[in-house]
Protein backbone atom coordinates (compact mmCIF):
# COMPACT_ATOMS: atom_id res chain seq x y z
CA UNK A 1 0.00 0.00 0.00
CA UNK A 2 1.15 3.52 -0.76
CA UNK A 3 2.07 5.51 2.07
CA UNK A 4 -0.09 9.50 1.97
CA UNK A 5 2.69 11.84 1.05
CA UNK A 6 0.94 14.62 3.40
CA UNK A 7 1.54 12.22 6.26
CA UNK A 8 5.04 11.57 5.28
CA UNK A 9 5.45 14.81 5.32
CA UNK A 10 3.91 15.97 8.37
CA UNK A 11 5.95 13.52 10.13
CA UNK A 12 9.33 15.12 8.72
CA UNK A 13 8.12 18.50 9.78
CA UNK A 14 7.76 17.28 13.39
CA UNK A 15 10.96 15.60 13.49
CA UNK A 16 12.78 18.81 11.96
CA UNK A 17 10.82 21.07 14.20
CA UNK A 18 11.79 18.91 17.21
CA UNK A 19 15.34 18.62 16.20
CA UNK A 20 15.67 22.71 15.63
CA UNK A 21 13.79 22.80 19.69
CA UNK A 22 16.33 20.93 20.70
CA UNK A 23 19.39 22.21 19.29
CA UNK A 24 18.26 25.36 21.17
CA UNK A 25 18.15 24.14 24.19
CA UNK A 26 21.31 23.09 23.89
CA UNK A 27 22.92 26.19 22.73
CA UNK A 28 20.67 28.08 25.71
CA UNK A 29 22.07 25.67 28.15
CA UNK A 30 25.55 25.75 26.65
CA UNK A 31 25.45 29.73 26.61
CA UNK A 32 24.14 29.81 30.31
CA UNK A 33 26.89 27.00 31.86
CA UNK A 34 29.49 29.26 29.51
CA UNK A 35 28.73 32.49 31.05
CA UNK A 36 28.65 31.24 34.73
CA UNK A 37 32.14 29.23 34.04
CA UNK A 38 33.60 32.35 32.55
CA UNK A 39 32.88 34.57 35.53
CA UNK A 40 33.83 32.05 38.11
CA UNK A 41 37.19 31.38 36.29
CA UNK A 42 37.81 35.54 36.49
CA UNK A 43 36.84 35.54 39.94
CA UNK A 44 39.53 32.83 40.95
CA UNK A 45 41.93 34.30 38.41
CA UNK A 46 41.27 37.66 40.56
CA UNK A 47 41.85 36.05 43.50
CA UNK A 48 45.23 34.65 42.55
CA UNK A 49 46.40 38.15 42.02
CA UNK A 50 45.09 39.71 45.15
CA UNK A 51 46.66 36.80 46.69
CA UNK A 52 49.53 36.44 44.97
CA UNK A 53 49.05 32.99 44.38
CA UNK A 54 52.50 31.05 42.31
CA UNK A 55 52.02 29.22 39.17
CA UNK A 56 51.46 25.98 39.64
CA UNK A 57 53.75 24.96 37.20
CA UNK A 58 53.41 23.16 33.72
CA UNK A 59 53.05 19.49 35.26
CA UNK A 60 50.94 20.26 37.68
CA UNK A 61 48.59 21.96 35.51
CA UNK A 62 48.26 19.74 32.61
CA UNK A 63 47.79 16.85 35.07
CA UNK A 64 44.92 18.49 36.50
CA UNK A 65 43.55 19.63 33.55
CA UNK A 66 43.57 16.71 31.95
CA UNK A 67 42.26 14.95 34.86
CA UNK A 68 39.29 16.78 35.16
CA UNK A 69 38.49 16.56 31.47
CA UNK A 70 38.75 12.92 31.70
CA UNK A 71 35.95 13.25 34.83
CA UNK A 72 33.83 15.68 32.82
CA UNK A 73 33.64 13.14 30.36
CA UNK A 74 32.74 10.18 32.76
CA UNK A 75 30.04 12.92 34.35
CA UNK A 76 28.79 14.56 31.42
CA UNK A 77 25.13 13.57 31.56
CA UNK A 78 25.02 14.64 35.31
CA UNK A 79 24.91 17.19 37.56
CA UNK A 80 28.23 15.76 38.76
CA UNK A 81 29.46 17.26 35.32
CA UNK A 82 27.95 20.60 36.15
CA UNK A 83 30.16 21.00 39.54
CA UNK A 84 33.67 19.66 37.44
CA UNK A 85 32.83 21.98 34.77
CA UNK A 86 33.40 24.77 37.69
CA UNK A 87 36.07 22.66 38.81
CA UNK A 88 38.07 22.68 35.93
CA UNK A 89 37.09 26.36 34.94
CA UNK A 90 38.16 27.83 38.35
CA UNK A 91 41.38 25.74 38.45
CA UNK A 92 42.11 27.48 35.00
CA UNK A 93 41.61 31.06 36.61
CA UNK A 94 44.00 29.96 39.40
CA UNK A 95 46.87 29.27 36.57
CA UNK A 96 45.61 32.41 34.70
CA UNK A 97 46.34 34.60 37.58
CA UNK A 98 49.91 34.35 38.03
CA UNK A 99 50.65 35.27 34.11
CA UNK A 100 48.33 38.07 34.25
CA UNK A 101 50.09 39.25 37.22
CA UNK A 102 53.53 39.06 35.50
CA UNK A 103 52.30 41.26 32.52
CA UNK A 104 50.91 43.69 34.27
CA UNK A 105 54.05 44.09 36.50
CA UNK A 106 56.54 43.38 33.85
CA UNK A 107 55.34 45.39 30.60
CA UNK A 108 55.39 48.85 30.58
CA UNK A 109 51.69 48.77 28.93
CA UNK A 110 50.74 45.41 30.99
CA UNK A 111 47.16 46.64 31.81
CA UNK A 112 46.09 47.77 28.97
CA UNK A 113 47.59 44.71 26.93
CA UNK A 114 46.00 42.36 29.17
CA UNK A 115 42.32 44.86 28.55
CA UNK A 116 43.23 44.75 24.65
CA UNK A 117 43.69 40.71 24.50
CA UNK A 118 40.19 40.21 26.47
CA UNK A 119 38.63 42.85 24.50
CA UNK A 120 39.72 40.97 21.38
CA UNK A 121 39.03 37.67 22.80
CA UNK A 122 35.44 38.48 23.47
CA UNK A 123 34.70 39.81 19.82
CA UNK A 124 36.34 37.04 18.11
CA UNK A 125 34.08 34.85 19.92
CA UNK A 126 30.76 37.14 19.14
CA UNK A 127 31.50 37.30 16.13
CA UNK A 128 32.34 33.56 14.98
CA UNK A 129 29.68 32.06 17.17
CA UNK A 130 26.69 34.56 15.74
CA UNK A 131 27.84 34.14 12.08
CA UNK A 132 27.48 30.25 12.68
CA UNK A 133 24.45 30.52 14.75
CA UNK A 134 22.82 33.24 12.41
CA UNK A 135 24.07 31.20 8.96
CA UNK A 136 23.56 27.54 10.30
CA UNK A 137 26.08 26.11 8.79
CA UNK A 138 28.02 23.12 9.64
CA UNK A 139 31.98 23.46 9.47
CA UNK A 140 32.69 19.78 9.96
CA UNK A 141 35.30 20.01 6.90
CA UNK A 142 37.55 21.73 9.57
CA UNK A 143 37.16 18.62 12.11
CA UNK A 144 40.55 16.86 11.28
CA UNK A 145 42.21 20.33 10.28
CA UNK A 146 41.82 21.57 14.01
CA UNK A 147 42.40 18.12 15.69
CA UNK A 148 45.89 17.76 13.67
CA UNK A 149 46.60 21.51 14.63
CA UNK A 150 45.71 21.58 17.79
CA UNK A 151 48.23 18.58 18.51
CA UNK A 152 50.81 19.86 16.35
CA UNK A 153 50.74 23.34 18.39
CA UNK A 154 50.34 21.94 21.33
CA UNK A 155 53.83 19.57 20.99
CA UNK A 156 55.43 22.46 19.55
CA UNK A 157 54.09 24.44 22.74
CA UNK A 158 55.70 21.59 25.29
CA UNK A 159 59.15 22.09 23.03
CA UNK A 160 59.16 26.00 23.48
CA UNK A 161 58.42 25.82 26.85
CA UNK A 162 61.28 23.11 27.98
CA UNK A 163 63.73 24.48 25.43
CA UNK A 164 63.26 28.20 26.06
CA UNK A 165 62.69 29.08 22.38
CA UNK A 166 60.73 32.53 22.07
CA UNK A 167 60.28 32.61 18.71
CA UNK A 168 58.63 28.82 18.65
CA UNK A 169 56.16 29.94 21.91
CA UNK A 170 55.23 33.49 19.21
CA UNK A 171 55.02 30.92 16.39
CA UNK A 172 52.94 28.50 18.71
CA UNK A 173 50.79 31.59 20.52
CA UNK A 174 49.78 32.20 16.69
CA UNK A 175 48.89 28.69 15.45
CA UNK A 176 46.67 28.61 18.91
CA UNK A 177 44.80 31.81 17.77
CA UNK A 178 43.87 30.25 14.77
CA UNK A 179 43.45 26.96 15.66
CA UNK A 180 41.07 28.47 19.05
CA UNK A 181 38.95 30.69 16.73
CA UNK A 182 38.44 27.71 14.36
CA UNK A 183 36.90 25.22 16.82
CA UNK A 184 34.74 28.17 18.34
CA UNK A 185 32.96 27.93 15.02
CA UNK A 186 33.03 24.72 14.81
CA UNK A 187 31.77 23.98 17.91
CA UNK A 188 28.72 26.44 17.84
CA UNK A 189 27.80 25.09 14.35
CA UNK A 190 27.81 21.70 15.26
CA UNK A 191 25.44 22.46 18.79
CA UNK A 192 23.17 24.97 16.47
CA UNK A 193 22.68 21.87 13.47
CA UNK A 194 22.05 18.68 16.52
CA UNK A 195 25.78 17.26 15.82
CA UNK A 196 26.82 18.01 19.54
CA UNK A 197 24.10 17.30 22.18
CA UNK A 198 25.59 17.31 25.49
CA UNK A 199 25.71 21.00 26.48
CA UNK A 200 28.43 20.24 29.25
CA UNK A 201 30.51 19.14 26.73
CA UNK A 202 30.12 21.99 24.14
CA UNK A 203 30.50 24.36 27.29
CA UNK A 204 34.31 22.92 27.70
CA UNK A 205 35.32 22.96 24.48
CA UNK A 206 33.82 26.53 23.92
CA UNK A 207 36.20 27.63 27.06
CA UNK A 208 39.00 25.88 26.29
CA UNK A 209 39.13 27.73 23.08
CA UNK A 210 38.26 30.81 24.55
CA UNK A 211 41.32 30.33 27.04
CA UNK A 212 43.71 29.42 24.65
CA UNK A 213 42.54 32.41 21.98
CA UNK A 214 43.51 35.03 25.17
CA UNK A 215 46.45 33.18 25.76
CA UNK A 216 48.15 33.23 22.56
CA UNK A 217 46.77 36.85 22.32
CA UNK A 218 47.99 38.05 25.30
CA UNK A 219 51.75 36.74 24.12
CA UNK A 220 51.53 38.17 20.99
CA UNK A 221 50.93 41.42 22.38
CA UNK A 222 53.13 41.29 24.86
CA UNK A 223 56.04 40.23 22.49
CA UNK A 224 55.37 43.06 20.43
CA UNK A 225 55.13 45.74 23.60
CA UNK A 226 58.60 44.09 24.52
CA UNK A 227 60.32 45.26 20.77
Amino acid sequence: MDRNPLIIDSTATRLGSRADTDAQRVLKNTYLLLSASLLFSALTAGASMAYGWPYPGVLITLVVFYGLLFAIERFKTSAVGVGLVFALTGFMGLTLGPILSLYIRALPNGSSIVMTALGVTGATFLSLSGYAVFSKKRFEFMASFLFVGSMIAFLLGLVAIFFHMEALSLAVSGMFALVSSGMILWQTGEIVNGGERNYITATVSLYVSIYNLFLSLLRILGASDRR
